[in-house]
């Protein structure tokens, strides 16, 4: 197994430096939220950096209640934007940054040991492998880092003793089961999905589902490129992708299955038929504290499950209306440069949705030629980096066509 457990890194008796990276988006503003409420716990952080897009007014307020040393902005803003940032921040030492090597530069710092790596996309490619060269603790929601260049990650990450504890709800679902047995004694995975808000429509119906019907999630609140995959579920597909990195799982031991009330987060079922499970509510908060605690556990801030209220847990298998799992295996079986195709394709093909300019059943035909093309023509089964960069962009040229 890939994922590291390391109980010396994660006892300590002084505030561990961190680096929020995404702090403006939903996991970062959760991080925080974490952040702070473990601060009341006797399990302090300092706060070194803060990274987010471009969305500078929520930046500035988050340094101004954190405090950090850094602010970085990584992609481009107006000159006056830039300028109103550093005004909001001009009575603290706090220095204002910006651009992607920045970013890197912060994920490297010495001073910082946990790197929350809540970057949305491929973005936050760059920032999780300067992490792992560096050996850094790090709390990993991006799984589009491990979709694109798992085979750069792991391997940087076992060579200088990183550890990497995943967020999503999913992936930590599975670490903490697997608390129960060896990863020798795993004889699948199985990860939970709603099903998103078209799990009982029609594929017609779904075919022209509207922006608005798509980002209407029943049970999480999450950013809108995740909630998009959430209703293609090619969030679901990348997720497998990742469980096979993390756990180092072939694809015919992982499974999915549609658990609508979202109160399973995923099971290990060991070889002897025991299933092992991780139960709680939709609040992503749990398993970012538990990245961040590793081994420990300490009071959480998510609410708990009420069982005087909660009549019923179904599970249905997934079918044919949800496509884009099939790619998740694909990626798997292949390897190489196809993660890296698939997630810019995707990317590419879940923003033009949202901007009105193809249909909701236009997401995945997109993401899935994209991926055939590539794989007839361009394909390279042990990619360098700048192989996947030059894979990431060629797909989305192609799926923006």
């Amino acid at each position: 197994m890939n994922v590291k457990s390391s109980t010396a890194a994660a006892l300590h008796d002084h505030p561990r430096g961190i680096a929020v990276l995404g702090s403006t988006g939903s996991i970062g503003t959760n991080t925080l939220n974490v952040v702070s409420h473990l601060a009341k716990h006797g399990r302090p952080f300092q706060i070194i950096g803060l990274v987010a897009a471009s969305n500078w007014k929520k930046l500035a307020q988050q340094a101004v209640e954190f405090n950090p040393k850094i602010v970085i902005l990584s992609q481009p803003v107006s000159a006056q934007d830039l300028a109103e940032l550093k005004s909001a921040l001009a009575h603290t030492d706090i220095q204002v940054q910006t651009g992607d090597d920045a970013v890197v530069a912060l994920a490297r710092r010495d001073d910082v040991e946990v790197v929350a790596a809540s970057v949305v996309g491929a973005a936050g490619l760059a920032p999780v492998l300067a992490a792992a060269e560096a050996g850094k603790w790090i709390a990993l929601s991006n799984k589009e880092a491990l979709v694109v260049a798992g085979c750069l990650v792991m391997p940087l990450a076992e060579k200088f003793g990183a550890t990497i504890l995943p967020v999503d709800s999913e992936h930590s679902a599975i670490f903490q089961s697997l608390r129960s047995g060896e990863a020798r004694e795993i004889d699948r995975i199985i990860l939970t999905a709603s099903g998103g808000p078209f799990r009982s429509w029609p594929v017609e119906k779904m075919r022209t589902a509207t922006v608005d019907e798509a980002l209407n999630h029943p049970n999480w609140r999450m950013g809108p490129k995740i909630t998009i995959d959430s209703a293609t579920l090619m969030n679901k597909a990348l997720e497998i992708v990742e469980a096979h990195w993390l756990f180092n799982l072939p694809a015919e031991s992982i499974d999915v299955v549609i658990h609508p009330q979202s109160i399973i987060h995923s099971m290990i079922e060991f070889v002897d038929g025991s299933i092992i499970a991780q139960l709680g509510t939709p609040d992503m908060r749990t398993a970012i504290q538990y990245a961040l605690t590793h081994p420990e556990r300490h009071p959480g801030c998510s609410s708990r499950l009420d069982w005087t209220k909660i009549r019923e847990m179904t599970f249905e298998q997934p079918d044919g209306r949800f496509p884009a799992l099939e790619i998740g295996y694909e990626v798997i079986r292949r390897g190489g440069t196809s993660g890296a195709v698939v997630n810019a394709a995707n990317e590419t093909a879940n923003a033009l949705f949202r901007e009105g300019k193809i249909t909701f059943g236009r997401i995945v035909a997109i993401t899935s030629g994209v991926l055939k093309k590539h794989l007839d023509h361009g394909f390279v089964a042990r990619p360098k980096l700048a192989d996947l960069l030059a894979a990431d962009a060629w797909a989305r040229a192609e799926a923006a066509l």
